[in-house]
Formats: structure tokens, sequence, C-alpha cells
């Protein structure tokens, strides 16, 4: 009995140890809770916040700027070949085919020549026929010409015979019927002499006549030459085949176009610029500026160039059409053929006392902003002259030269924000190096060199070049995706 009642009050005295923590622990949480409460709020201390930006050194010199347009290949020496006369073709050259190359001098084809040959014939014979009349009146009018003479003779002797007869009859011997006898004589000689002299004349206008008919026959012999050389097409100058539509057989016609002789080395191109670009274009006469140009042309992911310079303009503007239209020729300009649609870039006059600056710093109305001495920023303002694809020819205050300003704005930048500058954006010259090379793994490098040599529409050279640069350990990052592009990759 003792001992339940001890474990009883053991137990009654672990429950009221029990409840009294119980109450102490709530009266300690609530008075933490109401101390919480009552406790004033103290705001924590704000920090500014620091922008990371990329800025750029603002420096002036002499610029010349590009103007880029796309412009389209012209030959300055092209030929139509056509049929001058009718007839078969009975001969084509091996190399008249289109894209043949052919030599100065060189015969492209031949017309069947029968009908030429037997007019040249003709003609032979008619100037022969011409030559022997002409040597049958030459002796006629000599022989009239000795006639003449002689009939002359004869009148000489009349009149000698008649004043001697007159002579006789002043001394009394000769009777009158002697005398008129003598002048009749005389009188029928001077007959004769005119009868001659108009023989003469009549085989002289028989000479000038025949003379007539060579020349005739001269020329006549001549146009059938020149027929008969018609019946082959000779190259003019060195240069390549287009447009080749003729087979051996074909019956040709008087005119008609066979193909065309283009000179590949004699190129231009022919660009059309806005009426604002070609103000800069030309001097303070008016007159155009030969500026130099260059022209490219992407092949398969690889830019094909040449240099040149603007000869000459348009003399009108096309209707339907604005701005003006300029040529230029270009210099050893392989690869490129008349037709290709190239971009040119023409050098402007330079421009001094500018800077070259990314577009992505200046903003519509020319603001840019300016890093100061405590990296806090400010609003400044530019003038832009130029746009440069992704760059900006800008004139500047003299008091931003040398400073930094911040080379690409977001609406997050004002004045008066600080600023933390990472680096600059372009490199000392100001002119933005975006040239990259990447390292191709065996597979990548496989790709792109079957692809390469599987291409029907690359030239050789092309070929060439770019499995060269395949070849190296770093390749072209542009040249990569330009091709990666075209297979899909």
């Amino acid at each position: 009995m003792m001992r339940f009642l001890r474990r009883s009050l053991s137990g009654l005295f672990l429950l009221a140890v029990t409840v009294g923590l119980l109450v102490w622990a709530g009266v300690a949480l609530n008075t933490a809770i109401q101390v919480r409460l009552s406790a004033e709020s103290r705001p924590g201390m704000a920090q500014e916040r620091v922008f990371a930006v990329n800025v750029a050194r603002v420096e002036t010199g002499v610029v010349a700027p590009i103007l880029t347009t796309f412009g389209e290949v012209l030959s300055r020496r092209t030929l139509e070949l056509r049929a001058t006369t009718a007839g078969a073709i009975v001969e084509l050259a091996d190399n008249f085919v289109e894209g043949g190359v052919v030599t100065a001098g060189d015969v492209l084809l031949r017309i069947d020549p029968t009908n030429a040959e037997a007019a040249l014939a003709v003609a032979r014979a008619d100037l022969h026929e011409a030559e022997a009349r002409l040597r049958e009146t030459e002796r006629s009018l000599e022989i009239t010409r000795d006639d003449l003479e002689s009939v002359q003779a004869q009148a000489a002797l009349r009149e000698q015979a008649l004043e001697r007869q007159r002579s006789l009859q002043a001394r009394g011997v000769a009777t009158d019927a002697a005398v008129e006898e003598a002048a009749l004589a005389a009188a029928s000689s001077a007959q004769a002499v005119l009868s001659r002299r108009q023989a003469v004349a009549n085989a002289q206008s028989a000479r000038d006549q025949a003379d007539t008919g060579l020349l005739r026959a001269q020329i006549a012999l001549a146009a059938a030459e020149r027929d008969l050389a018609d019946t082959q097409i000779v190259a003019g100058f060195s240069g390549t085949l287009a447009g080749v539509r003729a087979v051996e057989g074909a019956i040709v016609t008087p005119n008609e176009q066979i193909g065309s002789l283009i000179d590949p080395d004699a190129l231009e191109v022919s660009f059309r610029v806005s009426a604002a670009q070609y103000a800069r274009l030309v001097d303070e006469a008016g007159r155009l500026v030969g500026g130099d140009v260059t022209v490219s042309l992407d092949v398969s992911g690889v830019n094909i160039m040449a240099r040149g310079r603007i000869s000459r303009e348009s003399a009108s503007v096309t209707a339907g059409q604005t701005g003006r239209l300029l040529f230029a020729r270009l210099d050893q300009a392989g690869g490129f053929r008349p037709g290709d649609f190239v971009s040119v870039m023409i050098e402007e006059p330079p421009l001094a006392d500018v800077a070259r600056l990314p577009a992505s710093a200046v903003d519509a109305g020319g603001g840019v902003l300016m890093v100061s001495a405590d990296n806090r920023l400010s609003a400044e303002q530019v003038t832009i002259l130029r746009r440069q694809d992704n760059d900006v020819l800008v004139s500047v205050p003299d008091h931003l030269v040398g400073r930094d300003i911040v080379a690409e704005r977001t609406p997050l930048l004002g004045a008066g924000i600080l600023v933390r500058p990472l680096g600059r954006a372009t490199a000392p010259d100001g002119i933005v190096d975006d040239s990259a090379l990447l390292e191709l793994t065996p597979e990548r490098r496989a790709a792109l060199v079957a692809y390469v040599e599987s291409s029907d529409a690359m030239p050789a050279d092309l070929k060439a070049r770019m499995l060269a640069e395949l070849g190296k350990d770093m390749v072209s990052a542009s040249m990569i995706a330009r091709l990666e592009q075209r297979i899909g990759g």
C-alpha cells in the first residue's frame, strides 16, 4: 500500500513539473512576441547600384568613308556573231560551244560557199571581158589618131597645092579652072580632117566607157570576194563564246544571231547611287571624281574580290529610275563573269577630324554618354556624318577627344549613373576587329570538305582555295557559317 502511494505521489509531482514548464514556455513566448511587435522598425542603409559598361575611346583622324551599294558586272567588249549570208553551215570549230575560248583570227564556222564561189567566178570573167574591151578601144583610138594625122598631112599638101596654083595664076601661067580644082581638093581635105577628128572623139568616148565598165567589173569582183569571205565567221578578238545556238547542217538566214563573243578581261561594273550619295562623289565643279571601288562576290562561302576605279556616268536618268548610274572599270577581275550581281564598296573623299564609333554608342539624335573621371555618366552631343555598317563616323566637340564613352547604350543608362568601365570595344586605330577563327572537330571538318569536293557550282580554283583553308588548324568562322548554312548545318 505504501509502495502504491509513493508511486502516485511521484507521478503527480512529475505532472505538476511538466505543466509548470509548459506554462513558463508559453509566457516566455508571448513576451517575446509582444516585444517584437512593439519594437520600432529600423530601415537598412540603401547602396547605389553600379552598372558595368563597355567603353570606347574617342579618337579623331582622317577617315575615307565607304559607300556600299549593289551592281552588275558587264563586259566593255561584247560582239554579236551574226550570219551575213544565207546558207547551210558546213563546218564548225571544235571550240564553237558555250564557254569556248577563242583567239583573235580563229575561224568559228563556215557557211556553204558554192553560190558565192560561182558568183566570184562570174565576176572574174566579167572583169576579163571588161579588160579586153578596154584594150580594144585603146587600139581603136590609136588607129583613129594615126588616121587623123594622115588626113591632116594630106590636107596640108592640098593647101600647099592651092597656094601654088594661086601664085601661078598671078603670074598668068595657071588658069582659073586649075585654081578652082585645087581649092575644091583643099576643102575636101579639110572635111576629111573634121571627119577623122569626130572618129577620134568617138574612140575616146568608147575608151572612157570601157574604163567605166572595167571599174564596175572590179567593184563586182570585190563584192563577190566579200560575199565569199562572209561565208566564214572569224573571231574579231580573243574571248569567250556565249549564247551559242548553231549546229552543223543548220540553215541560217542573213543577220541571224548565232552567238556572242565576250572579252572576259575587259570587265566593268554598273551600279546606281542616290542623288545624295552622288553629291559626295563630285568635286566643286560638279565633275565626277574617279574614286576607287572594291567589288565583292559571295561564291559558296568565299568572297571573290576585285579592285577598280569609277570611269564614267550615264548621260541621262532612265524613266522610272532615280539617282545616278555609274560605271567602274575592274582590274584583274578573275572569277567574275558578265551578269554577276555583286556588292560594290566605293571609297568616298576622305573626311578630316572625324571619329569612328560603334553605332550602338550613338542614339538617333546624336547623343552619347561620356564617362567622367569619377565613373559617372554625362550626356553629350555629336554630329553623325556617315553610317558604316555597325559603325558611325561623327564629328565630336574638342572636349570629347581622348575621352571614353559608353559603347553600348541601354534604357537603364543615363546621365549621373555610376558605372564600372570594362574595356574598350574598339582597337586603338578605331577599326572594329570582327574576325574570328575556330578549331574544327575531325567530323565537322570532314563534312565540310566532302561538301566542297562534291559541289559542281564552284570553279576548280575556288575549290582548291577552300580546301586549303579547311586544311588549316584554325578556320575562318564566317566561311564555316556560310558553308554550313548551304548544307543545312
